[in-house]
């Protein structure tokens, strides 16, 4: 983890909690291109870790901190935020080095050891304390409790930063075998010690944290880096340039359009500019401005997917799902890629003509096979399902999006309805019943919690 996203905090009576941000709680951003971009730049690193790059993820969530992390499985999630302030992609790779290097030490999994010593001192320290207690020292016994509680948070925080250390250490191999310099993971741990300066965080001494000092990250990483034969290998240029657009689309989605207009400025006819403009413009509701900052960018690349995706896009919800038809089959027929047959397949639904049903139900079904994983893609399939009159599959679609979504009460309904209509035994059936069991045994237990 770069920066911290652990809390920890005393609970009644000297007891430790640990609680991690998960990332189910934060909006997270699918986007075709920058998925595509991730994996691409990954690539290398997640092979250098020994890992398959098919099975590890580095997904964007909605976060303006300065962040990233792992909360188990091979997924990195990356903050907007972080892609935001980094200049470049080289940083950007040394901050997914270093999450690699959770995933590969098993370090989320390795958490419950730190905190089992933690607790065997907690523990202690609470039974001594309530002796001393019970024998009449109650200053005494409230003196050992504070100081169990002490020694079992700094024992967890010791474990932790010996971790990060790890991580760093790791994430510095993974760059080198992969060729990549380390210039850009010095530049970031930089830019947070500048942080730590505003925030006026002493740099004498990293105890009572759950990460070393970046300076002290900086001090160790740098003795690595400077002698490593890759330490003046420029970045690959058509890679840099991905990521040039990809950031300037990231903060004209998440950023307030007057942000981004003065980021961006009319006088910069760049692509990455135009990228930012034309989410800015759609953001604010001026159609028309949107679409010339995109038939710019088509001008200068008129087959590309992405900038195709987008024209789509602003052309679907501006209230042309017709004549967003074109641009975004074009966009799926170049890259096969679900999220935008997903939204191909939302244009064909939205323009209510039954001659486009059909068209809508294969794209929806491939995109589905491709990422089940999309809540959306779901609930269009629903839509064509109903409006064929077959009404079992459309509740088995809305189970499928309601579970995804962690709705357990309404996936379990919709799971129980699509068994009604369906023929036992059939793959849609025992997929409903599926549902239905994993959602009944978790309304269960939120049940029992209350």
């Amino acid at each position: 983890m770069i920066a911290r996203w652990f809390r920890l905090a005393a609970v009644a009576v000297a007891s430790l909690a640990l609680l991690a941000r998960p990332a189910a709680a934060q909006q997270i951003l699918r986007d075709a291109e920058t998925e595509a971009f991730m994996a691409d730049m990954s690539a290398p690193l997640v092979q250098a870790a020994g890992m398959e790059p098919r099975n590890v993820q580095v997904l964007v969530i909605n976060d303006p901190d300065i962040n990233a992390f792992v909360a188990g499985g091979q997924y990195v999630w990356v903050h907007s935020g972080l892609i935001a302030a980094a200049d470049n992609m080289n940083q950007v790779q040394g901050v997914v080095a270093h999450e690699l290097g959770h995933i590969e030490g098993g370090h989320v999994i390795r958490y419950g050891e730190g905190m089992k010593e933690a607790t065997g001192i907690t523990l202690l320290s609470l039974v001594l304390g309530a002796a001393a207690i019970a024998a009449g020292g109650a200053e005494a016994g409230m003196g050992i409790l504070g100081m169990g509680q002490q020694a079992a948070m700094g024992k967890f925080l010791a474990f932790s930063r010996a971790q990060e250390s790890s991580a760093d250490l790791a994430g510095a191999r993974y760059l080198s075998k992969a060729g990549v310099s380390g210039k850009g993971s010095l530049e970031f741990f930089k830019k947070l010690q500048n942080q730590e300066y505003r925030l006026a965080i002493p740099q004498d001494d990293s105890y009572g944290r759950t990460h070393p000092l970046s300076g002290e990250r900086i001090q160790v990483l740098r003795e690595v880096y400077t002698v490593d034969p890759a330490w003046d290998k420029p970045v690959d240029p058509k890679l840099e340039a991905r990521f040039e657009r990809i950031k300037a689309k990231l903060v004209g989605f998440v950023s307030e359009p007057a942000q981004t207009l003065l980021k961006y400025p009319e006088s910069d006819r760049s692509i990455p500019a135009h990228y930012a403009r034309a989410y800015a413009w759609h953001k604010s509701a001026y159609p028309d401005k949107a679409l010339a900052e995109v038939d710019a960018l088509l001008a200068a690349a008129p087959h590309d997917p992405y900038f195709l995706e987008l024209k789509g896009q602003v052309l679907l919800e501006s209230g042309k799902p017709a004549d967003a038809i074109p641009p975004l089959r074009e966009a799926v027929q170049l890259t096969n890629q679900p999220l935008i047959a997903t939204l191909l397949g939302h244009a064909l639904i939205a323009t209510e003509n039954d001659a486009n049903f059909a068209e809508a139900e294969k794209v929806l079904r491939n995109a589905i096979a491709r990422d089940r994983e999309n809540p959306f893609a779901w609930y269009q399939l629903g839509v064509v399902y109903e409006h064929r009159g077959d009404l079992p599959r459309a509740a088995l679609a809305t189970a499928e999006r309601y579970s995804m979504m962690g709705q357990d009460q309404m996936a379990l309904r919709s799971a129980d309805a699509a068994m009604q209509g369906l023929k036992p035994g059939t793959v849609d059936y025992l997929r409903a019943q599926d549902i239905a069991m994993v959602s009944r045994a978790a309304v269960e237990q939120k049940r029992k919690k209350k």
